[in-house]
């Protein structure tokens, strides 16, 4: 899949994004949201996200295989060096490295930014045979690099059954005395 292209989520991008969503709302425990949001709330949380952060969609032959994005840890001041990453890949284009290839230009977009850390947040199955969530997002994130820093047990619940909260980290930089302010993605 080398001829995909990697570039910044626009508003008519909102229906494919939704849609891609859709899926893992829906058929699965990835995401703990019930309800799926619809093209203009996609587009209203793309918006919101990119007035500071990176927003990423990837295209092949003008057709959205999946997304990632970045957003704010925590909002306290102190964490400003500090993101929450998010990744969501059409589910019949994933296995064909979109996923590392989002995650690759997200990563360089945030150290131009000069954010530090990105933080995972990953459901995780209390058991191997959940028929709605697979270990695969901890595996795929242990690839790009990222360590396993806690779980959070029986934190979520859907399809009727609880769910773990893992959370992973990847140090983008250096953690010097004096960081220098964060950019906003808008400015690199």
């Amino acid at each position: 899949m080398n001829d995909i292209i990697i570039r910044t989520a626009q508003p008519d991008d909102a229906t494919a994004l939704a849609k891609i969503y859709q899926y893992y709302v829906e058929h699965t425990a990835i995401t703990f949201e019930y309800d799926a949001p619809n093209a203009a709330e996609m587009n209203a949380r793309r918006e919101k996200i990119l007035a500071h952060y990176p927003y990423l969609v990837a295209e092949k032959d003008g057709r959205v295989l999946g997304y990632a994005y970045a957003h704010e840890f925590y909002g306290r001041a102190a964490y400003g060096w500090s993101v929450e990453s998010s990744i969501y890949v059409d589910k019949d284009a994933r296995r064909f490295g979109i996923g590392r290839k989002l995650y690759d230009a997200m990563e360089a977009a945030l150290r131009e930014m000069g954010i530090l850390n990105i933080n995972a947040c990953i459901a995780v199955p209390r058991t191997e045979d959940d028929p709605y969530l697979t270990n695969g997002s901890v595996a795929f994130h242990k690839r790009l690099g990222y360590e396993m820093v806690g779980t959070f047990h029986q934190s979520g619940y859907k399809f009727g059954r609880w769910y773990d909260v893992a959370w992973m980290e990847k140090m983008l930089g250096e953690h010097p005395d004096k960081p220098e302010p964060v950019k906003d993605y808008t400015s690199v």
